[in-house]
């Protein structure tokens, strides 16, 4: 049963993850000018590091938590992975993949900024990890460690 809540979870959490992170990244480069050294927009600003901090938050509690299935950052980390790759293989179609999918907008923006930067294939291969520990598949009892404390 936790891994079938760890798959639904990291299927609701593949677009939270990049969504979030797209609408952030658009909405901060929208706020400061790099040349003139400043915020044009502080409220602005301040939302979308407030969602990046957000997206980043539950990057590392998918990462970290033991109680969490690995499933749950496997679906996000394969998919965030596979279209990495397909960028590579064919720039134009997996540039185009984000305008098929709702909502449209400066969000499609900041998904091609990310993807072409690779920031979706960096949280991708930082959520595979946790998939790699034999651990995590395991139900979360604890062993006899032989010690006595």
């Amino acid at each position: 049963m936790r891994h079938v809540f760890g798959f639904i979870l990291g299927v609701l959490l593949t677009p939270a993850l990049a969504y979030g992170a797209a609408w952030g990244h658009t909405r901060a480069t929208d706020s400061f000018d790099p040349l003139d050294q400043t915020i044009s927009d502080s409220t602005r600003l301040y939302g979308a590091f407030a969602v990046m901090a957000a997206v980043g938050l539950v990057l590392g509690v998918i990462i970290v938590a033991r109680w969490a299935s690995p499933l749950a950052s496997l679906i996000p980390a394969l998919v965030l992975i596979a279209w990495s790759v397909y960028f590579f293989a064919d720039p134009g179609q997996a540039l185009d993949l984000s305008t098929r999918v709702p909502p449209d907008g400066e969000v499609d923006t900041g998904l091609r900024l990310l993807l072409g930067s690779g920031v979706f294939a960096l949280m991708g291969v930082a959520l595979l990890m946790p998939a790699w520990a034999p651990g995590r598949w395991r139900r979360g009892e604890r062993e006899d460690s032989g010690y006595d404390y």
